[in-house]
């Protein structure tokens, strides 16, 4: 330090000789101090870090951080104020014609790792989560989900029904109305597990094939989703509106991963369920051949997309445009379903962003948007409206949650 000052008055020295008024020392002065100053702040914090980095700014965040909402004064895109929808999304099924249509049922695969809901290792305060005024362990925060994601076809889709496959050794407790446990023996580590849902997905559908034979009449159309969607509107008429298709898949304009697994429908006839079981099992093969170093993320979506676009006479461009459209591939009649309606996430992190169309049906909070799921059901029990629920997603779908 002592030669700094040095170095400090000697500059300061030369520069006063040229000045010839007395207000010049005052200004030397004042410039001695701001150096000295300076060079005491590099001295004892050398490693600080200024608030609001790169290490702050990439933290997750335990608690809604609310943004402006993305997509105000576009066309056909949800407009808000606050948390308040200035423009209603959807006009719910009225109970009067809740009662025609066909039965949907929604399969998932769901199982927990732990031996015990109560496990000492999980319950300690570090490992804990707070929503609103509960706190889970790694394990109910999972069960917290699977509860919502019923919580949401409950309340959109009352007629349905909920079947969960399982590993038959999980520890899964869960009595609700219209959910049944559908136990299927197989590996369910998380290194396999896409791989496993597909295997499950395909044993389900054999064993559906199987109940019609004896009783073509118990006829039901199946949905098969992830577990970390919010249904927000009655999906029903994809059946009505599309009835020649045999299975569904969600789609967005994305080169490598045009296809996302976590939305599959099934149609409920006998030929539907077979072509649908022989397409997954073609998935089945392609996963199995090039795609396990991908095993426990995305390998399964990849598999999709290189049946689909093994397939001679399919046009890759009709990816770029979010409308529905049907295609034979493989035998099967498949209809594409564009993600920005039935299959919609929100954003994470930084990015362009165009909204949430007005149509949506199904949101997917993918990966640490889990709180945003738990946050969004809560919002929705007190306001009891989802047009405003969605626009809470819509302005808090660019943070990185906890989990």
């Amino acid at each position: 330090m002592c030669w700094r000052w040095l170095l400090s008055c000697k500059i300061l020295r030369k520069i006063s000789l040229g000045m010839r008024f007395y207000g010049g020392w005052l200004l030397c002065l004042s410039l001695l101090l701001v150096i000295f100053h300076i060079f005491s702040v590099v001295e004892f914090h050398p490693n600080s870090v200024i608030e609001g980095g790169p290490n702050k700014r990439n933290k997750k965040s335990d608690h809604l951080l609310l943004g402006p909402a993305a997509g105000q004064g576009l066309p056909n895109r949800l407009q808000c104020q606050g948390s308040k929808a200035l423009n209603k999304t959807h006009l719910l099924t009225s109970p009067s014609a809740s009662n025609v249509g066909d039965r949907i049922v929604f399969v998932t695969m769901f199982t927990i790792y732990n031996t015990s809901l109560d496990s000492h290792a999980d319950s300690k305060s570090s490992n804990l989560v707070t929503v609103g005024n509960v706190s889970y362990t790694k394990t109910e925060r999972s069960m917290a989900i699977l509860n919502v994601f019923i919580n949401f076809i409950q309340v959109t889709m009352p007629r349905s029904s909920v079947i969960i496959l399982t590993d038959p050794e999980s520890d899964l407790l869960l009595q609700r109305n219209k959910v049944t446990l559908y136990p299927i023996q197989g590996e369910y580590s998380r290194e396999k597990l896409m791989l496993q849902r597909i295997r499950s997905y395909i044993t389900f559908l054999n064993t559906r094939l199987k109940e019609l034979a004896q009783n073509p009449r118990h006829t039901s159309h199946y949905i098969f989703t992830d577990s970390d969607i919010a249904v927000v509107d009655d999906l029903e008429h994809i059946f009505q509106k599309f009835p020649k298709f045999h299975m569904a898949l969600t789609f967005r304009n994305n080169k490598e991963q045009p296809l996302n697994s976590g939305f599959i429908a099934v149609r409920g006839t006998p030929k539907s369920i077979l072509r649908a079981k022989i397409f997954l099992q073609e998935v089945l093969e392609v996963y199995t051949s090039k795609y396990m170093s991908a095993s426990r993320m995305l390998g399964d979506q990849l598999a999709l997309a290189w049946v689909i676009k093994s397939d001679p006479n399919f046009d890759l461009r009709r990816f770029s445009k979010a409308r529905a459209f049907l295609a034979e591939i493989g035998g099967a009649s498949v209809l594409f379903l564009p993600c920005a309606t039935y299959n919609w996430t929100p954003p994470e992190g930084a990015g362009q962003f165009r909204g949430m169309p007005l149509d949506v049906k199904v949101v997917h909070f993918k990966g640490s948007r889990k709180r945003l799921m738990l946050e969004s059901w809560n919002f929705f029990s007190s306001a009891s409206d989802i047009s405003d629920m969605l626009c809470l997603i819509l302005m808090s779908g660019r943070t990185k949650y906890d989990f």
